[in-house]
């Protein structure tokens, strides 16, 4: 079952056109990412005294429709895979009933990249 947190378009967020910029959704999707570690273990920080930080090594999006100034949009998080050395997840952003963007992520131990 997906993790859903719900966020809000602020006018800084948007393009000339009226949109939200593209770069912004993976702000959303970490925001998201962030809120699931707190519902599940406290807090990121709580992950990370565990012993435990991860990274993201791998990122892509598909951006379907716009979402604009003071849209709600809804953030779905899914963890595809996790595996013993990096974790996949699976994000959509909703907004007025429909997907606008979806993206894919990597992540790994961070001290497996230093």
């Amino acid at each position: 079952m997906p993790f859903v947190h719900r966020l809000r378009v602020r006018f800084h967020e948007c393009d000339p056109q009226g949109v939200v910029f593209n770069a912004h959704y993976f702000s959303y999707f970490d925001v998201a990412l962030t809120e699931m570690w707190r519902a599940a273990f406290g807090s990121y920080a709580t992950v990370v005294q565990g012993g435990t930080d991860v990274v993201v090594v791998e990122a892509g999006a598909t951006f379907r429709a716009p979402a604009r100034f003071d849209d709600e949009v809804d953030v779905e998080l899914a963890i595809e895979r996790l595996g013993t050395t990096s974790i996949s997840s699976s994000k959509r952003s909703g907004a007025r009933y429909r997907i606008v963007a979806s993206a894919t992520t990597m992540s790994t131990p961070a001290s497996t990249i230093a």
